[in-house]
């Protein structure tokens, strides 16, 4: 479960990164994954900035409870 967590919270925060790095300076194009979710969902099209900041604060939210349920085994 912890590894998963991880895992995921990793995935979660490069994407995100990724993401709020191509909203500020227009790089990355070829990273589309936060773009499908950012672009195909209605009440998220104007606010793609904030998605990918929450992305990566969910992503990094995961890693650290990951790593937390490994000190305490």
């Amino acid at each position: 479960m912890k590894k998963i967590l991880e895992s995921l919270g990793g995935l979660m925060v490069f994407l995100g990164g990724v993401g709020v790095l191509r909203e500020l300076t227009g790089w990355f194009d070829f990273m589309a994954a936060t773009r499908l979710l950012t672009e195909h969902v209605g009440f998220l099209e104007e606010r793609a900035l904030f998605t990918n900041i929450v992305i990566t604060v969910v992503g990094f939210a995961l890693v650290m409870i990951g790593e937390n349920l490994r000190q305490h085994r």
